[in-house]
C-alpha cells in the first residue's frame, strides 16, 4: 500500500467514525426519549416528550461544573470523560449493518467486554472521588453489580468464540464480523439451538445489570440513595454521564441484535444493492429499537429493584448457571456432530 493510499484509508476511517459516533449519539438519546415515553404509557401517565433527552442535555451544557470540597479533582473531574469515550469507543468495533466495522480486528467482542468494564469502572472511581457518602454507597453497589454480571458475559462472548472456532470460521473466532453473515442458530445441530437458546437467556439477563435499570436500578436507586454515583455530578460532567448512560443500553442492545439476530433484509431476498443495502441499515436499528424496548423498558416498567445481595445472586447463580448449561450443550452438540461427520 502506498503512502497516499494509506492516508486516504485513515482519512475515511477517521470520516466514518466521527459520523457513526455522531449518529449513535442522536440514536442513543432518541431511544432514551422512546424508552421514558414508553415507560409513562405502561404506567398510565403522560411522560415527557420524546426529545426531552436532548433537550436535557444541551440544558446541562450550559450549566456549570461544581466539583465538591472533598472530592479528588483529577478522578472526579476524568471519570467522565473516561466512561462517555469507552462507551463511544465499543461502536466503532460492531457492525451497523450493512456496513462493516470502522475499527474491526479479530478480538473485537473481547476489546468491546474490556470497553464496558472500563466504562463502568470509570463511573465507579467519580462516584469514590466525589468524597459524598451517598456517592460511595452506589460506587460500591455498581462494583458489585459489575463482578456479578460480567462473569455470566464472559462466558457467553467465549461459547460463541468457541462454536466460531469449530464450526464457522477458525481464523478469527473473536471477530464481530464472524456471525453477522451467518446466524449462529443455522451453525448448531438440534441439540446445540437449547445451548444457543441459553446463551441468548443468559445475554438477556445481563442486560438489565449493564444499562443499570429496572430490577438492577441499584446504583441509582433515586428513591433510595437520590441518584448514587452521580449525586455530585452537575452541568457538563453530569450530561457525559447521562449521555454514557444512554449509550451503554443502546450498545448492549446492539451488540445482542448482532450476536443473534443478525439477519438482513439482503440475505432474506437474495440480492444486494444501495437501495436494499439504504433500508437494511433501517432494518438493523428497528431490531435494536425492539430488543431495548422488550428488555429494557419492558423489563423496568414490570420488575421492581433488587436489594444489591439479591441481583448479585440473581447473576452468579441464575445467568451464571444457565450460560454454563449453553456451554455444555453447545459443546455435546459439537462433539456429536463431528463423530457422525467423521
Amino acid at each position: 500500500m502506498t503512502v497516499t493510499a494509506a492516508v486516504f484509508t485513515l482519512a475515511l476511517k477517521i470520516f466514518a467514525g466521527c459520523a457513526i459516533l455522531a449518529l449513535v449519539i442522536f440514536i442513543a438519546l432518541l431511544f432514551d426519549g422512546s424508552d421514558r415515553v414508553l415507560n409513562a404509557k405502561m404506567q398510565r401517565r403522560v411522560g415527557p416528550p420524546l426529545f426531552q433527552p436532548i433537550l436535557d442535555i444541551f440544558k446541562l451544557i450550559g450549566k456549570e461544573n461544581i466539583v465538591p470540597r472533598r472530592a479528588v479533582r483529577p478522578f472526579f473531574m476524568a471519570a467522565p470523560w473516561v466512561a462517555l469515550t469507552s462507551t463511544l469507543m465499543i461502536f466503532l468495533y460492531i457492525p451497523l449493518r450493512p456496513f462493516p466495522a470502522v475499527l474491526g480486528t479479530e478480538g473485537d467482542m473481547i476489546l468491546i467486554l474490556y470497553l464496558l468494564i472500563l466504562g463502568g469502572v470509570a463511573m465507579a472511581i467519580g462516584g469514590f472521588a466525589s468524597g459524598s457518602p451517598i456517592a460511595n454507597i452506589g460506587a460500591n453497589r455498581k462494583l458489585t453489580l459489575m463482578v456479578s454480571y460480567e462473569f455470566p458475559l464472559a462466558v457467553v462472548i467465549a461459547t460463541m468464540a468457541w462454536v466460531a472456532f469449530q464450526v464457522e470460521k477458525p481464523g478469527v473466532p473473536f471477530s464481530m464480523e464472524t456471525f453477522t453473515t451467518t446466524s449462529i442458530w443455522f451453525s448448531v445441530g438440534k441439540i446445540g439451538l437449547f445451548g444457543v437458546a441459553c446463551l441468548f437467556l443468559s445475554l438477556i439477563m445481563v442486560i438489565p445489570g449493564e444499562t443499570a435499570k429496572g430490577p438492577m436500578d441499584i446504583p441509582e436507586a433515586k428513591t433510595e440513595i437520590l441518584d448514587g454515583l452521580i449525586i455530585e455530578y452537575s452541568g457538563v460532567n453530569l450530561a457525559m454521564l447521562k449521555l454514557t448512560f444512554a449509550l451503554r443500553a443502546l450498545a448492549i442492545s446492539v451488540f445482542v441484535t448482532s450476536r443473534f439476530v443478525p439477519w438482513s433484509l439482503a440475505s432474506m431476498i437474495g440480492t444486494g444493492g444501495v437501495v436494499v443495502g439504504f433500508f437494511d441499515f433501517f432494518f438493523f436499528w428497528i431490531k435494536v429499537f425492539i430488543v431495548q424496548v422488550i428488555f429494557v423498558t419492558v423489563m423496568r416498567t414490570a420488575f421492581g429493584r433488587l436489594k444489591i445481595w439479591q441481583a448479585s445472586s440473581f447473576y452468579l447463580i441464575n445467568a451464571t448457571g444457565l450460560s454454563l448449561i449453553g456451554m455444555l450443550l453447545l459443546s455435546i452438540d459439537i462433539m456429536v456432530r463431528s463423530r457422525l461427520l467423521g
